[in-house]
């Protein structure tokens, strides 16, 4: 008998305020490390326009374009005064050295020439803006710039 009195033992009340801040706890902790490990996966695109050099002639523009993302992107269009490229449109777009997907950190030059639609070169000192579309569908720009006189 003398044993059992001097038993001492938790009431059910703190046992269980105990258990609830552990669980608590343990769920802000998991609830945290899922978070950082969704934020790795998520990969964002950005483009920032690092340089703009035209020909003497004006007959075509080298833009140089870099990806400042965490995410591959490709390049899908580009608009001048929001007017797409491709045939009919006033100019031809080319990469050089590179594809139109670029990697984290990676920069491409993209040269833009003018065609017999903008009467065999880019007007100078008229201002053009440049915008981005990539195969996801963000736009980055319009960067506008002055062709020089």
């Amino acid at each position: 008998m003398k044993i059992l009195k001097c038993k001492k033992a938790l009431s059910p009340v703190v046992a269980s305020i105990i258990l609830i801040a552990v669980t608590v706890a343990v769920s802000i902790a998991v609830a945290a490390w899922m978070g950082a490990l969704t934020i790795g996966f998520m990969g964002t695109e950005q483009l920032s326009f690092k340089n703009f050099e035209w020909a003497d002639d004006l007959a075509h523009v080298n833009m140089t374009v870099k990806n400042t993302g965490t995410a591959t992107l490709t390049i899908d269009t580009i608009k001048i005064n929001n007017l797409l490229n491709g045939t009919g449109s006033g100019w031809t777009v080319t990469t050089s050295g590179k594809t139109a997907t670029l990697a984290a950190n990676e920069e491409v030059k993209i040269q833009i020439t003018a065609s017999s639609y903008l009467s065999g070169g880019f007007v100078a000192g008229d201002s053009y803006a440049f915008l981005v579309v990539t195969s996801k569908n963000n736009p980055f720009g319009p960067y506008t710039i002055s062709a020089p006189s």
